[in-house]
């Protein structure tokens, strides 16, 4: 990755970080974004005393506020072309809350605002001879109601912050996947694919539960789950392999933890119509449109 531009959102904790680490570690030129930039420069700075030679910076995002999306956007465009673009930030709300643009805020910040970054962000990737996105997606996807949920895709009628994360993440893979047809579509030389990290030992389950995870959650967590930095890996592999094809998708090999392997995409995903609706419905929420 020596010399490659990679920018990686939510780098600043949890997965994200530990992704921005490895990317670090093999000479990628790391761009991590974090809503808050002395959270985010902490974060450099950690991964600078891991990596002293790391090549690495903050970049200020909000993925739950468009206007943020747009002005990172209109930054990072400026700058050279983004080999690799890791939609990576992920978060659970407890409750139903609406950002400032009307959004229900885990769709914004989970799917709605990367949709927006990458398309924002295509000029640049286009620049680059290989251009890579990889979006995070998770096992949730094939969990929830299994499906995208046109009539109530905010959560309006009923909230399960749950049911929120899983239409999200399975949104994210729908959205990986379209964006591969489409590049190919028009001739481009565009990779993208998608990656779940199994059940990761995150700060996620505050997020689902409202709450500190219980006694009984987290000794299940410390013997089902894995730790971030393993967990990470099939994000990094997923990002890295040059053998990686678009529509790919990469997993633990058990599941919920093990060595990164390629994992079946749950069949929700493969529904051709439903993911061109979800495109279709996104550019109406974001603005955002597909530049070629």
């Amino acid at each position: 990755m020596g010399g490659r531009v990679a920018v990686v959102t939510g780098g600043n904790r949890g997965l994200g970080w530990w992704t921005a680490l490895g990317l670090a570690r093999v000479g990628a030129n790391v761009v991590l974004t974090s809503r808050s930039l002395p959270r985010g420069q902490a974060a450099v700075d950690q991964i600078r005393s891991l990596v002293p030679r790391a090549q690495v910076r903050v970049e200020p995002l909000d993925l739950s506020r468009l206007s943020s999306v747009r002005s990172a956007v209109g930054r990072l465009v400026q700058g050279p072309p983004i080999d690799l673009l890791i939609n990576c930030a992920g978060a659970v709300i407890p409750s139903r809350e609406t950002t400032e643009d009307g959004l229900e805020r885990t769709l914004a910040t989970d799917y709605l605002g990367p949709f927006a970054l990458t398309l924002g962000l295509m000029p640049a990737l286009l620049r680059s001879p290989h251009p890579r996105v990889t979006t995070v997606s998770s096992l949730g996807a094939e969990k929830g109601k299994g499906k995208i949920d046109f009539a109530d895709l905010q959560g309006e009628r009923e909230y399960s912050p749950q049911v929120a994360y899983n239409q999200a993440k399975l949104a994210d893979l729908m959205f990986a996947i379209e964006l591969g047809h489409r590049a190919s579509a028009s001739g481009l030389p565009l990779v993208s694919n998608a990656a779940h990290p199994g059940l990761a030992r995150t700060d996620l389950q505050w997020g689902v539960h409202g709450r500190r995870p219980g006694a009984g959650i987290r000794f299940l967590m410390r013997v089902f789950a894995q730790p971030p930095e393993k967990a990470a890996r099939s994000i990094l592999r997923a990002a890295t392999d040059p053998a990686a094809v678009s529509g790919s998708y990469y997993g633990p090999s058990k599941g919920m933890k093990g060595d990164p392997v390629l994992s079946p995409v749950c069949p929700p995903a493969l529904d051709a119509q439903a993911r061109a609706q979800l495109w279709s419905v996104s550019e109406t929420l974001t603005g955002a449109r597909w530049p070629v």
